[in-house]
């Protein structure tokens, strides 16, 4: 990754899985503006090891758009930076599964650090077998569209991006 991009916006998640598509679903609506130097707009998927060593080359943000677990309300939208430090270094990392901690520990096995995070998360109401989202979830994707704007913004304005 280019030392011109430093804030990295990631969608993860298995679309074969129902609601665990939403990263993959938000990041395809993204405004192509935020793909402009400094930001890196990518759909990994289920490519865990790709996003780890994405990061291993360094970036000052990212931002994780990712379905979480439902507490009750599927379809409302959670954004929040993730405790880094209780995670493992052993990792046991599947080059085809999407685990954020995975990511993380995988990230930290081979020498690098996890940089300033923000997810950006949608309670599942579906991970059965099946591609395309609830209804529920659907409905949720163009707030978290906004939502990734809005905290590329802050982020950009928090520290400026492009200046390598």
């Amino acid at each position: 990754m280019s030392s011109r991009r430093q804030i990295l916006v990631a969608g993860i998640g298995n679309i074969f899985l129902g609601d665990d598509g939403f990263g993959s679903a938000v990041i395809r609506r993204v405004p192509e503006k935020l793909d402009a130097p400094g930001v890196r707009i990518v759909d990994y998927g289920i490519r865990g090891m790709h996003l780890a060593y994405d990061l291993l080359d360094g970036c000052q943000a990212l931002v994780l758009i990712d379905a979480v677990p439902s507490q009750g309300a599927p379809g409302t939208l959670h954004v929040f930076e993730p405790d880094h430090e209780p995670l493992s270094t052993a990792s046991g990392m599947d080059a085809h599964a999407m685990d954020p901690q995975a990511v993380f520990a995988t990230l930290t096995a081979l020498g690098g650090t996890a940089p300033h995070t923000v997810v950006i998360g949608c309670e599942a109401a579906d991970l059965d077998e099946g591609i395309g989202l609830s209804d529920a979830v659907e409905a949720a994707v163009p707030a978290a569209v906004r939502a990734v704007v809005e905290v590329v913004a802050h982020l950009s304005a928090r520290s400026p991006v492009g200046g390598g």
